[in-house]
């Protein structure tokens, strides 16, 4: 059976974000169209995303030096074992929606962390005499993101961080078709902004149907 990841990160809903009403549109058409695949949605704002810490470090580097998970402390192990059960979770899936805003040039922090959790050598990548090579060759990927200005074309083009570096991870993991889908400039224009949002929400519709 096909596997979705619908990874939203954004504290609002679709009644209050663009990107998230975007966002429902695609994943309620992708559910209609294709009904066989199942769907995991990850809120990144309600899950447990641990931080790569220094519990971390220190307990991978107990476990790499030879000790058993039973030697970890409490904080070691809940937070060890939480980042193997997301990047294992991450590497059985098929397709990834990442739905985020853009803020401050990129995207809402817990997108960071838990790109950090699924980033793992052995997993998503690994290490050769090359170079890192990735390991999601199989899989694909789209991105909904909205923006209040317009970032596709012009002066702001090149300060438009968050999909850039989602589209350089996928590259990283070897994942080889990644999309985006943009809801722009609502904010810079409030009179076109219903228009906007609608239009946003018909490509979405679109998309759902080949993706």
């Amino acid at each position: 059976m096909t596997k979705v990841l619908y990874i939203t990160a954004h504290p609002h809903d679709d009644t209050m974000s663009y990107s998230m009403a975007a966002a429902k549109a695609f994943i309620d058409t992708y559910k209609e169209v294709n009904p066989e695949h199942e769907v995991v949605h990850i809120d990144l704002y309600k899950e447990h995303i641990p931080h790569i810490d220094a519990d971390v470090f220190s307990g991978w580097g107990k476990l790499q030096s030879g000790k058993g998970f039973e030697e970890l402390s409490p904080d070691e192990k809940q937070k060890v074992q939480r980042l193997n059960e997301l990047s294992d979770q991450f590497v059985k899936a098929d397709k990834y929606v990442f739905v985020t805003p853009l803020w401050n040039f990129s995207f809402p922090p817990l997108m960071k962390a838990y790109i950090d959790s699924v980033a793992v050598a052995g997993k998503s990548f690994k290490y050769t005499a090359e170079g890192p090579v990735g390991l999601l060759t199989d899989k694909k990927a789209l991105h909904i993101q909205a923006r209040g200005g317009i970032y596709s074309e012009g002066p702001a083009a090149s300060m438009e961080m968050g999909h850039r570096y989602l589209d350089i991870i996928m590259q990283f993991f070897g994942v080889p078709s990644f999309q985006g889908l943009f809801i722009e400039g609502h904010a810079a224009m409030p009179d076109k902004a219903d228009e906007i949002k609608a239009d946003g929400i018909a490509r979405a519709k679109d998309l759902a149907h080949s993706f």
